[in-house]
C-alpha cells in the first residue's frame, strides 16, 4: 500500500454527540419593528450579554392565523443586535420551507420547560451620594456546595470562588476572577461586565462553554484543546482566549 493510500484511510473527522447551552429567542408576535426596539433597550441593559451570542429563533410558539414571518428580516435585526442564528424552531411549512429556501437549519418544536434568561441590568447613574459610595470590588463570593444544573450563580463587582463541583447546566458568572476548586462541567462567563483582565481557573477543565468579557469557547472548542480535563487558567489576550496549565 502507497503512503497516499494510507493516509487517505486514517479518519480525519469524528462526529460527537454535545450538551451545548444556546440562548433561545422565542417569538411571541409577528412585529419586527417591536422586536427592535426591544431588543435594543435590552442591549441597553447588557451589551456583552449579546456579544456574538448563539442563538436559536423559536418560531413554534405564535399564535395560530398570523402572517408569513419575514425570516431574513427577523435573522438581521437579531445579527445587528450581536444575536447570531444557527437555527430556528418550528412547526408551521412556510416557516420550515422558508428557512430551507435560506439552508437554515430547523429543530422540531421542543416540549422541555426553558429557564427565563434576563440580562443583568446597568446600574442607574448615581446621584449625589448622601454617604460614601461602596467600593467598586466586594468581598470575593465563596460556594462551598456543588452546584447542580439550572442554577446560576452570579458574583456582581467580585471574584466567584466554587470549593465544590459545577454539574452540566449549571451557570456561574462574575464580574471579576472565577476559580473552581473541582470539576468545572457548566458554564463560567468571567468578567461579566466587561473586564477583559479577570480570568478563570480550574481544577478539571470539562467546561460546556468559557467566556471572559462575551469572548467564548464551547465544549466542542474546548476538547479539542491538550489541556482539556486538566487544571488550567484561561485568559484573554487580543480578542482570544488563552488556556494554559496550572
Amino acid at each position: 500500500m502507497s503512503q497516499t493510500e494510507s493516509l487517505d484511510q486514517a479518519p480525519v473527522f469524528q462526529l460527537k454527540g454535545s450538551m451545548l447551552a444556546i440562548t433561545v429567542l422565542e417569538l411571541a408576535k409577528n412585529d419586527l419593528e417591536a422586536l427592535d426596539r426591544q431588543l435594543a433597550a435590552k442591549v441597553a441593559q447588557a451589551p456583552n450579554f449579546f456579544s456574538n451570542t448563539p442563538l436559536v429563533l423559536a418560531l413554534d410558539k405564535l399564535p395560530a392565523g398570523i402572517g408569513p414571518i419575514d425570516l431574513p428580516g427577523l435573522m438581521r435585526i437579531c445579527r445587528q443586535h450581536g444575536l447570531r442564528t444557527l437555527a430556528i424552531r418550528a412547526s408551521r411549512i412556510e416557516d420550515i420551507a422558508a428557512a430551507i429556501a435560506i439552508d437554515l437549519p430547523v429543530l422540531p418544536p421542543s416540549g422541555a420547560r426553558e429557564r427565563l434568561i434576563e440580562p443583568v441590568e446597568a446600574p442607574a447613574p448615581a446621584k449625589k451620594p448622601e454617604k460614601p459610595p461602596e467600593p467598586t470590588i466586594k468581598p470575593t463570593k465563596i460556594i462551598t456546595t456543588p452546584i447542580r444544573g439550572g442554577q446560576t450563580v452570579y458574583a456582581e463587582n467580585c471574584d466567584l470562588v466554587v470549593i465544590a463541583s459545577v454539574s452540566p447546566g449549571a451557570e456561574l458568572m462574575a464580574d471579576g476572577n472565577i476559580h473552581v476548586y473541582g470539576p468545572m462541567r457548566g458554564r463560567a462567563l468571567a468578567g461579566h461586565k466587561g473586564n477583559t483582565k479577570a480570568r478563570i481557573f480550574c481544577q478539571q477543565l470539562s467546561a460546556e462553554l468559557v467566556s471572559i468579557a462575551g469572548k467564548y469557547k464551547v465544549s466542542e472548542d474546548l476538547r479539542r484543546d491538550p489541556l482539556w480535563g486538566t487544571a488550567v487558567q484561561i485568559s484573554l489576550s487580543s480578542d482570544m482566549l488563552n488556556i494554559t496549565r496550572l
